[in-house]
């Protein structure tokens, strides 16, 4: 299956760009958001939901945490992931190379890979380029990520220029093992290459440079989002997408807000993920088309209107603010269920809204009404 993307219409106003991403378990419009599934489940909803509520076309598995549970030969035994968890559609997972970078104390990083000490057992383990291809063609996603050392920010510039060169070198290794191993589960699989490089311009086109020399069917912007001003990150991007090519799906990993997403598809990125849909949902943060709401607020516990009257979820609309605050406040499971459930279709809708507009030529106005709405807090 090569030529998995064609970018099928241009803004004429900005880089922002409508496309189809074409995997063996499915095809995607782009721009995406990817619901995140870290350990073979998006949190307390059901695949059901996703598929018919959500509306979601893609999720992502989190290659660390499958890793340790329920390990690799139990995903092995299932016939992978999509098996696994019951998932017709495509999947992607991460390297894991985030997660091990977030256990600052119980890792260690080398020219062989990271050493690493499980947060479940503390049992030691190592990720190298080379394994972690092999422990993604296991899990079976559709789109593998290359390993890449994540910075953290803010880092000096010395340090960040060490790791850029590690992360390629990494880069070689696993784009060999990828080169010279076969799918196990009898269809193709994509590797992903990350740019890495921190806030500094010169090491972000220098990686983007080499990221994009490696001839992938897609490319990923990583070590973003993780404590610098938004303006730095849509800087970044801009450099970055400057040097991807253009004919290949460009992933903004772990971002972000919905305002976030919007500056980015403006910059030519083309997929996202983000665990704020659902982790923000869980403690009452909802994404709604008039603004953001804190649902454990004293102010909703008599408002019996529906949730987001205009939401794509049927949640969204027949539950009330009332109900789903006394949901939330009370601890009961179903409230966290109900925020995730609508946040991820807000999610979802909005990339959708956005591909409409790109086709139809008022993406630009539409997205700085959309931005301006998203900030209001309600």
């Amino acid at each position: 299956m090569r030529g998995m993307f064609t970018v099928l219409i241009k803004d004429k106003e900005s880089k922002a760009r409508r496309g189809l991403l074409k995997t063996a378990h499915g095809d995607i419009q782009t721009p995406i958001f990817m619901p995140v599934g870290t350990g073979g489940t998006v949190k307390g909803i059901l695949q059901r939901d996703l598929l018919n509520d959500i509306n979601a076309k893609i999720i992502l598995g989190n290659t660390y945490h499958l890793y340790l549970r329920p390990g690799i030969s139990i995903l092995q035994a299932a016939g992978g992931l999509h098996k696994f968890m019951s998932w017709p559609l495509p999947l992607l997972t991460d390297s894991g190379g985030f997660q091990v970078f977030s256990l600052s104390t119980n890792r260690k990083i080398t020219e062989e890979g990271a050493h690493f000490r499980s947060h479940i057992d503390g049992s030691s383990h190592l990720f190298t380029p080379e394994n972690v291809i092999d422990i993604q063609r296991i899990i079976g996603a559709d789109i593998i990520m290359a390993l890449d050392e994540c910075m953290p920010f803010p880092c000096d510039y010395n340090y960040a220029r060490e790791s850029v060169a590690l992360t390629h070198r990494w880069l070689d290794r696993g784009v060999e093992r990828f080169k010279t191993t076969d799918p196990i589960w009898g269809y193709e699989q994509f590797l992903f290459p990350i740019v890495q490089g921190g806030v500094f311009d010169d090491l972000r086109r220098m990686s983007a440079e080499k990221i994009a020399l490696a001839g992938m069917e897609g490319n990923a912007i990583g070590g973003l989002s993780v404590g610098e001003p938004a303006e730095e990150m849509y800087r970044i991007i801009e450099i970055v997408n400057e040097i991807l090519p253009e004919d290949k799906p460009r992933y903004l990993m772990g971002v972000g807000t919905p305002s976030n997403i919007l500056e980015a598809i403006e910059r030519g990125v083309d997929m996202f993920d983000c665990v704020m849909p659902t982790r923000n949902g869980r403690n009452g943060m909802l994404f709604t088309s008039e603004g953001t709401i804190n649902i454990k607020n004293q102010k909703w516990s008599n408002d019996f209107s529906p949730i987001d009257p205009e939401g794509a979820s049927e949640v969204s609309r027949n539950f009330s603010k009332a109900y789903l605050r006394h949901l939330v406040v009370s601890g009961e499971i179903l409230g966290g269920q109900i925020s995730s459930i609508h946040n991820l279709s807000f999610y979802l809708a909005l990339v959708e809204q956005a591909r409409e507009r790109i086709s139809d030529g008022s993406f630009k106005s539409w997205k700085t009404m959309m931005v301006k709405k998203l900030s209001t807090k309600l």
